[in-house]
């Protein structure tokens, strides 16, 4: 299954994350979800505002966590984007 697919708000992203990384960044597809590094500790919901902040950086959206809060693969809504203009913002800059 592809992480990017059309929601009726935009599109809704799997998103694998990886936290307590050196830095935060988009690293490229990971087992069908699009892989996330953050800096942030997996405690208090940090990891989770960490990711979804620097979703919407990325794409210049509003970003919801839809499901996923305690586990490493959480889906998200990127609202108003296509699933082509979301995996674009998002992969264009993945590892640099």
């Amino acid at each position: 299954m592809p992480p990017f697919r059309a929601h009726p708000e935009g599109t809704e992203v799997t998103v694998w994350v990886v936290p307590g990384a050196s830095r935060t960044e988009v690293a490229g597809l990971h087992d069908g979800a699009l892989r996330v590094r953050v800096a942030a500790p997996p405690e208090g919901g940090k990891a989770n505002k960490a990711v979804v902040r620097m979703i919407a950086e990325k794409t210049g959206v509003r970003v919801r966590l839809m499901s996923g809060t305690a586990s490493r693969r959480k889906r998200l809504l990127i609202e108003g984007l296509t699933p082509r203009e979301a995996a674009k913002s998002l992969l264009s800059s993945a590892g640099s």
